[in-house]
């Protein structure tokens, strides 16, 4: 076994890898870009290198500089990830001639598949079932479309060198082909330089079924059943489940079969994915599903299969590099239960998906499943990360088991209803409303499931008046911990005649929020919330709701939507506030810690008038126009919000007194 490991890679797959290296005894040896100088990855390796600037091209596709971090600390292998140079034969190539062990297939094997309409040659002639389609190497449009009319309408325009849905096109008319292929061609060459494509049956009801297989240099190979990961948008995985729901014994025997058959033909080392795609029109059938691709690597969704077999998929990829069989003959390996994993993104469903970014201010995930069912969390950040642009936005993968799969799906509802994130936009409100999904409960499902129900899966209902009221409570600082120097903490359960009010503000979205927090004599809070929200509506809490405060926000949880509210800055607000009423108002409670200016003194804008001592600090409060000061509180006054602090002299009788 290796004594010391490199991760070429980043983010929560570099933190996999490092736990089980660590359990084997295997040291690690992290690279970072400049964006990861502090990430979770760097943290938690024996040692880590910078290999450059943030781009992945400057730092994380720097093959030569990966190589040289490996022997400046003395690493033996190189465990690529996923991504970034993991199907690279060029690099492992180089890896090799470091004298280095490339902890994955042979760069011949990685050849052998990296091409679509090569890899789905191969298979054919290794007795391998792949789609009607054309797959040669002549690209003339007038053959394409020639292939296309012999193939028959719809058909599926595919880079042959593509990727997560990059150069494909789905074309339902010959007059829509031209357009189509010039489209896929000019997305295939920007994406992966390569504009050379294949063109396809297309399949009305897909499925997208894959085998993991594991192989090693003896001449072994093996499966490790199926995944669905049919849950996709814009053809990426969304959720993934093993095993594939409504899978037969013939046709899980079929597929097996054929995916190892696919290993074997390119003598295939270390753990690899073989791709298939279902026709679930009819049901599923043995004889309705064909060789996609093949990934030459670890998958993202490995944890299901990890969970549904008892295997630790990185333990076999350092074994299996390391010189050593598989640890198990096909005979050991049985299918347990059933698993889904969620992939938890900073992305915005309700606009197209759209990756976001921002500081994760909060994060925090279940401490356990529900009960009779198990779980575990995949990330590479932690709470005040960032979500950086240059990477993918991944922030977790949540992961379930459980005996079947509606006790799964139960638990994986039910997790992400429990997982808080503030601070950037985020897709947990989107999964759960899949999980929740009537198609998707009953396995009724294909690939363009979630794009036939996305308008409601993306759909939020606006905050409850509640849940406005926590926010509110929230803002006003009531809910906090008592101490001894926070003036309105003190105030929390006393009430002398009548109960304490403080006035709040939020915002949401464009609508302004205003509401009225005070204190019963029991001890709880009560918010009242001012129009359009209902002004004679009053909530009383005796506990503060899930909710997080991060920098000028408040984000409420509500199941597994978070509701963020703007908190206005009280200062500018009584700002405001006094430029229309000629008057200063405490925008808190708190104590008039100094006053500066007396009573008829002329101010201008900006000059500092008091110091209010509130919620642990001073603030200064500011003259907000030039004028005459007519009254002023006076200094040791303990003061309630909205308390007036300062009265102008209205303007014509300062212009009498300034005359006079």
């Amino acid at each position: 076994m290796f004594a010391k490991i490199l991760i070429a890679n980043r983010g929560e797959i570099a933190c996999r890898v490092i736990r089980t290296a660590r359990k084997m005894g295997v040291r690690t040896v992290a690279v970072y870009s400049d964006a990861d100088a502090r990430s979770l990855h760097v943290e938690m390796a024996d040692e880590a290198v910078h290999i450059g600037l943030s781009p992945v091209g400057e730092s994380y596709l720097r093959g030569d500089k990966i190589i040289a971090a490996a022997l400046a600390t003395g690493a033996q292998a190189i465990h690529p990830g996923y991504g970034f140079l993991s199907e690279n034969p060029d690099f492992v190539d180089q890896v090799v001639a470091a004298g280095l062990i490339f902890i994955g297939p042979s760069a011949a094997s990685i050849r052998a598949m990296g091409l679509k309409d090569a890899a789905k040659r191969l298979m054919e002639k290794a007795g391998v079932p792949v789609v009607p389609g054309y797959h040669g190497e002549a690209q003339e449009i007038v053959l394409l479309a020639s292939k296309a009319r012999e193939i028959g309408y719809p058909v599926l325009i595919k880079a042959r060198a593509g990727g997560g849905g990059k150069g494909m096109r789905r074309v339902e008319h010959p007059d829509e082909f031209s357009e189509a292929l010039s489209s896929a061609r000019r997305e295939a060459k920007a994406a992966f330089g390569d504009d050379r494509v294949l063109v396809e049956k297309y399949v009305d009801r897909p499925r997208h079924i894959e085998v993991q297989v594991f192989g090693d240099d003896f001449g072994n190979a093996v499966h490790l059943y199926e995944r669905d990961c049919s849950a996709q948008r814009r053809h990426q995985k969304v959720i993934e489940e093993a095993p594939a729901p409504g899978m037969t014994e013939a046709l899980r025997k079929a597929m097996t079969d054929a995916a190892v058959k696919a290993a074997k033909a390119i003598n295939y080392s270390g753990a690899g994915t073989i791709e298939f795609i279902v026709d679930a029109s009819q049901g599923l059938k043995a004889d309705r599903f064909w060789f996609m691709e093949m990934n030459t690597r670890l998958q993202v969704e490995h944890p299901v299969t990890e969970l549904v077999t008892g295997t630790d998929l990185v333990e076999w990829q350092l074994r299996v590099a390391s010189g050593e069989k598989l640890p198990k003959a096909q005979s050991e390996i049985a299918l347990v239960g059933h698993a889904f994993e969620a992939r938890i993104y900073a992305e915005d469903a309700a606009k197209g998906f759209l990756p976001a970014t921002g500081t994760l201010h909060h994060l925090k995930f279940p401490d356990a499943a529900s009960e009779g069912a198990t779980m575990r969390i995949e990330t590479g950040v932690r709470a005040g990360d960032a979500i950086s642009p240059y990477y993918d936005p991944m922030i977790a993968k949540l992961v379930v088991h459980a005996k079947g799969r509606l006790a799964a799906l139960e638990a994986l509802g039910a997790a992400l209803s429990r997982t808080e994130i503030a601070g950037s936009t985020v897709n947990t409100a989107f999964l759960a409303a899949f999980a929740a999904d009537p198609d998707f409960a009953a396995g009724d499902v294909d690939t363009s499931l979630i794009g036939r129900h996305q308008g409601t899966l993306t759909t939020v209902p606006p905050p409850s008046d509640e849940t406005i009221a926590a926010a509110a409570l929230a803002a006003s600082g009531a809910g906090a911990t008592p101490s001894s120097d926070d003036p309105w903490s003190s105030l929390v359960g006393y009430a002398h005649f009548h109960s304490v009010a403080r006035r709040t503000w939020l915002k949401f979205g464009e609508d302004d929020i205003a509401a009225k927090v005070s204190v019963r004599a029991d001890g709880r809070f009560q918010v009242a919330l001012d129009k359009p929200y209902g002004d004679t509506n009053s909530h009383d809490f005796r506990a503060t709701p899930r909710l997080a405060r991060w920098p000028g926000h408040i984000t409420v949880f509500e199941g597994a939507v978070g509701y963020t509210f703007a908190v206005p800055d009280p200062l500018a607000r009584a700002d405001e506030a006094a430029a229309s009423t000629g008057s200063l108002r405490a925008p808190m409670p708190g104590l008039v810690k100094l006053v500066r200016v007396g009573k008829g003194d002329t101010v201008i804008k900006g000059q500092p008038l008091l110091i209010l001592e509130a919620m642990k600090m001073e603030h200064t409060i500011a003259a907000p126009h030039d004028g005459v000061i007519a009254e002023i509180a006076t200094e040791g006054a303990q003061v309630t919000d909205g308390t007036v602090l300062v009265r102008f002299v209205e303007e014509h009788n300062a212009a009498t007194t300034a005359v006079s």
